[in-house]
């Protein structure tokens, strides 16, 4: 049977099928057809799905801010007080917890004095990124390259307030004064007439404190950010973090952590901090990476050409979700690192940068720097990627996807008055129902798809896992990697008995499958039949290139 055609029967059937058996061991008809097993541990859970895990990016990089979130107040397209409404609907379906705002490299460049006062004397300046080689032809001179400020702080904490976000804020290393930074806190913190910030706070239509409790200190300190040493970097972040004021907030300081797998990066910083005996003072340790394909193999200079968004061989699937599997070992390798000198792990992950990296050419207005279309590809890779967080839910306290519109791996495309949501959108949609529940141990064993790169052999993991408990509710959310093949699982749930599973599932009828201005529903999730019945086992089939949510009810 042809891909097509076995999609659309599944999806039209949708179904599950339960096996009545009082144990385990023993045998059904449906299990002999079986090729993969997840079992779910009740009585193992890991830790807390932090509501941060399915946080968000925003820089001032091409179409995200002006024009994506930003559209203005006399605008035609429908916004509130200048922003976006058909965006700010979309976010507060999905929970989103918390947005990184202003950057990225944009951070260690913005002065955030430029972005307070009144909007028609804010000083225009030159974007960090109006250099970039990324850019599309023919590209007009625009906000994307001379920023106009008109998107401040006052107007980020105002659509962090209409999204129902909390704000996660940059701040400048690289270019401004530790003491910068104390009156950035100041302005956004301190209380209502006590200082003269407070005051411009007021001036610019926000009276009450935004009572902001995550601050970055700085972004890749390794590279854009100051291209530090990590034990510059550590003395930077010790001066910038002293004797920050409160006001009654507890600050959860973010440090500039390593890019992908720079076990010496984060080596040296902790050792270096533990020397003052200043690590008290660190909330989280950022760690960035980004999944691309480049012909000839696996490179990690982002500038070299990459794979394309949408027209990709099924070697260049497998190689892209393999390299995003690769957020694994790079949590756990870092985590141990950290624990070597940080034994009490005071100090969690955050991966604030993460998602598909591709070459230009499939933005949707030249306008957008580093835009991309979003596939099935990437909404598969946006699950493994946040069950792999689920599963770690002890040590990611944070995790921030690049970027929210417009950019890399985008929830949503928009130009003028045309919005689209992407798969990626979809995935953390059905992912929502995780936050803030308990993270429970998972075992899964399923085929790993095979396929030849550049005529050697690879393989990567079969389906990706992860499951939840909020009282009585179960939430198991599963990706199927393998491109044209679907895996039938006996999921067995151990400590409880299942009352009634409810499924979603995310499938295109093609690998490439896609959402556009002309097709905005091409690919969008199916909801199953519900079936009720007893035992603590049942079989369910999942679609090739597949997300999907199962929400069990236990007795």
């Amino acid at each position: 049977m042809k891909r097509r055609q076995f999609l659309e029967s599944a999806l039209a059937a949708s179904t599950i099928v339960l096996s009545h058996r009082a144990s385990v061991g023993s045998t059904s008809r449906q299990s002999r057809s079986t090729d993969s097993r997840i079992e779910v541990l009740l009585n193992e859970p890991v830790g807390k799905i932090n509501p941060e895990i399915y946080g968000h990016f925003a820089e001032h990089l091409g179409g995200v801010v002006y024009g994506g979130i930003w559209v203005g107040e006399a605008s035609k397209i429908p916004n509130v007080g200048g922003i976006r409404k058909s965006l700010i609907d979309a976010l507060q379906r999905i929970k989103p917890s918390v947005v990184r705002w202003p950057g990225g490299c944009f951070a260690d460049s913005y002065n955030w004095h430029d972005g307070i006062g009144a909007r028609n004397q804010r000083p225009r300046r030159t974007n960090f990124w109006r250099d970039a080689g990324e850019w599309p032809k023919d590209v007009p001179d625009g906000p994307w390259n001379y920023d106009t400020n008109q998107f401040g702080t006052n107007e980020f904490m105002r659509f962090c307030r209409l999204v129902g976000a909390q704000p996660y804020v940059a701040a400048n290393v690289r270019s401004l004064t530790a003491r910068d930074f104390y009156e950035w806190v100041e302005y956004c913190n301190s209380p209502p007439g006590t200082t003269t910030l407070a005051d411009m706070r007021a001036t610019g239509g926000d009276r009450e404190p935004f009572k902001v409790r995550y601050w970055g200190v700085g972004n890749e300190s390794w590279g854009c950010g100051g291209n530090f040493t990590p034990e510059e970097y550590a003395a930077e972040y010790r001066r910038f973090t002293e004797w920050v004021p409160r006001y009654g907030i507890d600050p959860a300081f973010i440090g500039a952590g390593p890019n992908s797998g720079d076990l010496d990066w984060s080596r040296r910083f902790f050792t270096k901090m533990n020397e003052r005996r200043a690590l008290g003072r660190m909330w989280g340790w950022a760690l960035h990476h980004y999944s691309w394909n480049v012909s000839g193999g696996r490179t990690t200079d982002w500038r070299q050409g990459k794979g394309d968004a949408l027209n990709y061989p099924i070697d260049e699937w497998y190689e892209l979700l393999r390299e995003a599997d690769r957020m694994e070992s790079l949590i756990t390798e870092h985590w141990s690192v950290m624990g070597e000198i940080d034994r009490q792990h005071r100090v969690k992950l955050v991966v604030d940068e993460w998602g598909a990296w591709y070459r230009p050419g499939t933005e949707i207005h030249n306008t957008h720097l580093l835009g991309q279309q979003s596939t099935m590809r990437d909404a598969v890779l946006a699950g493994l990627t946040l069950n792999t967080f689920n599963r770690n839910a002890e040590k990611v306290a944070m995790a921030n996807v690049a970027q929210l519109i417009n950019c890399l791996q985008s929830l949503f495309l928009a130009n003028e008055d045309k919005f689209v949501t992407t798969p990626t959108f979809h995935v953390f949609d059905m992912y929502s129902a995780h936050q803030g529940a308990q993270s429970i141990r998972t075992i899964c064993s399923s085929p790993r798809p095979s396929y030849t790169r550049n005529g050697q052999p690879g393989d990567i993991r079969g389906l990706s896992e992860s499951a939840s408990l909020s009282d009585k509710r179960l939430v198991l959310t599963v990706a199927n990697p393998e491109a044209v093949q679907s895996r039938v699982a006996e999921i067995v749930i151990r400590g409880a008995q299942v009352k009634s599973t409810t499924g979603t599932v995310l499938a295109g009828k093609d690998i490439h499958a896609h959402n556009s201005a002309e097709q905005p529903d091409a690919v969008r999730p199916v909801v199953m039949q519900t079936v009720s019945g007893r035992g603590g086992t049942f079989v369910h089939e999942f679609p090739p290139a597949s997300v999907t949510k199962l929400q069990i009810i236990l007795e």
